[in-house]
Parts: C-alpha cells; structure tokens; sequence
C-alpha cells in the first residue's frame, strides 16, 4: 500500500523568545507581535525581530575568540561593562537567559578558579 511508509508532519506554534536556548546572547529579547496601520485604516498582522549580529568577541580569561550571535543591546552592555568576560561574570542568571551565556559562564568561572590556585 502507499500510505504504510508515509510520515505526518506536524507544524507546532512557534515560540515567543527568538532561539534563546541556542547560540546567542539575547538577553530576553522576544519577538513581537502587532499590526500595521496604514492611512487607509486596514489593519495587517506583522512582527518585530530583535536586532542580532553576528560578532566575533574576546575572552582575556580564555585567551580566544568566541564567535556567538548577540543583540545590539546586549552588545551595548559589553562594552560597558568592559568585555565580554566582566558582562558574564557580573551579570544575573536570569538576565543573561540563553544556554550558551550559561555555559561560557560557569567555563569563566572554572578557569578563574584553576587560575587563583595555581
């Protein structure tokens, strides 16, 4: 029969945060939802997707290049707080909000561990 090898392909609703959990420092940036309101007053359904850059960004306690996609804002927030190690380091769990942040976090604080024992 032709149906027997035949797979369905469900389509699930997306979900509201743009790849948190992947290879980004987004900080929570979510997308957004509205309308268009055109002079004419037809009203159409669009979206808003966070600001995100591809950048290359060093670590001093790594001693590498990290390639890792960011927001502008957060990217703004690096260079404030004077690179990406101090961002991580002194910025909350909860703000930070992606897997990969989380990840490079605890790798800086093993490292300044190693580092302060040696």
């Amino acid at each position: 029969m032709l149906g027997q090898n035949v797979t369905r392909i469900l389509r699930a609703p997306t979900t509201q945060f743009y790849r948190t959990k992947l290879d980004g420092l987004f900080g929570g940036a979510a997308i957004q939802h509205g309308n268009n309101k055109p002079k004419s007053l037809t009203k159409t359904r669009r979206i808003w997707l966070p600001n995100i850059q591809k950048v290359e960004l060093y670590s001093a306690i790594l001693d590498q290049k990290i390639k890792v996609r960011v927001t502008n804002r957060i990217l703004r927030t690096i260079d404030k707080k004077g690179g990406l190690d101090n961002y991580l380091l002194e910025t909350k769990d909860k703000n930070i909000a992606s897997e990969l942040g989380m990840e490079l976090k605890q790798l800086l604080q093993k490292t300044l561990e190693k580092q302060k024992t040696q």
